[in-house]
Formats: structure tokens, C-alpha cells, sequence
């Protein structure tokens, strides 16, 4: 039980990678964290969303836009996972405005006592708040690698990267290396 007493966050959305989502549900509680899957739920009560491949159906009830700062303190690690997850998450009804899943991430990053994880096209989650990965070491999917650049991020040919309270990985096929670096940071 390494991650005993340990909060753990993962955004969701439709079109999320199963095996990688499903490999942290399971994983995380395994090692004794308390794990919420957090979305935008459009004033709803919960949303069904539907897998990628499989189009499973995962049911989620908890909405990140309304963490308070306190509550946010209270995570060790924040995820964004793999697939369109943050694709439809970075969508805004106000073009002038931040999309609320980029103003949380900023929120997150405010915090250097949470872990921030953004694994394979998370890294798209970023693309209106560049600052927040300008200069760090990351990975991301190879179709991301130039949009990584434009970002002013030091793209590093790894599995996975960690660069200070960041965790990157390459792809959801290597989230289980993701999730290993995750366990054993917060572990520590």
C-alpha cells in the first residue's frame, strides 16, 4: 500500500483510451490511493462516456470545475491521460476565454505539491497555456513532437519523463510505465 493516504485525479471525457484507464482504476486503488475520475459535466449530474476502441461506457460524477483551492491541495497528483480526452476537454464556448479544463491545469501547476502527469495527446490540454511547459523536459505521442516544440518545451526521446513535480509519458500503450514513475514519486 505505497500510496496509502494518496489522492489521485484523472481527467475523462468521451473517446478515452480503455486500456489505459482502466489499467488506473485498477492500479492506483491497488496500491491504496483514493483515485476520482473528474470532468466538465455541463450542469449535469453525471455523464456516461464512451471509450475509444471498445466504446466502453465509464459513468462519471465528479466535476473538477468546481474544486475548491483547498480541496485541490488536498490531491497528489493530477492526470491527464491519453486519446481525445483532452481534446474535448480544451473545447470553450468563449473563444476569448481560457477553456475551463486549461484554467484548472493552470490551477494544478500553481500547486508544486501535486504531481502533474500528462501522457501521449494530454499534451494538447496545454496547447492555450504554453507557459506551463515552456523550457521543462517532456514526452509526448510522436505526432505531437512538433506542437511540444511550438510550446517551447525541451522534447526528450524517452518513455517517460520527469522533469521536477512533471511526469510525461510517450503514449497510453506505455501508460503502465507512466503509472509505475507516478507510484514510485509519490511513494517517496
Amino acid at each position: 500500500m505505497k500510496l496509502a493516504g494518496k489522492k489521485i485525479g484523472i481527467l475523462l471525457e468521451s473517446d478515452y483510451y480503455e486500456n489505459e484507464i482502466f489499467y488506473y482504476k485498477y492500479r492506483f486503488p491497488e496500491e491504496g490511493a483514493e483515485l476520482h475520475f473528474l470532468t466538465r459535466l455541463w450542469g449535469q449530474e453525471r455523464i456516461t462516456f464512451q471509450g475509444h476502441e471498445y466504446r466502453a461506457p465509464m459513468e462519471c460524477g465528479e466535476s473538477f470545475e468546481s474544486i475548491t483551492d483547498e480541496e485541490l491541495r488536498s490531491y497528489s497528483a493530477i492526470i491527464v491521460p491519453s486519446g481525445m480526452v483532452s481534446d474535448r476537454l480544451r473545447y470553450t464556448e468563449d473563444v476569448d476565454k481560457i477553456p475551463p479544463a486549461t484554467a484548472f491545469l493552470q490551477r494544478v501547476f500553481a500547486e508544486k505539491s501535486i504531481l502533474k502527469g500528462i501522457i501521449c495527446h494530454g499534451l494538447w490540454l496545454v496547447a492555450p497555456a504554453t507557459e506551463l511547459v515552456k523550457g521543462r523536459r517532456l514526452v509526448c505521442h510522436n505526432n505531437l513532437i512538433g506542437d511540444a516544440k511550438a510550446y517551447g518545451a525541451i522534447y526528450t526521446n524517452e518513455d517517460v519523463v520527469v522533469d521536477g513535480d512533471l511526469v510525461t509519458g510517450r503514449s497510453g500503450g506505455h501508460a503502465h510505465l507512466f503509472a509505475r514513475k507516478i507510484i514510485e514519486l509519490l511513494a517517496d
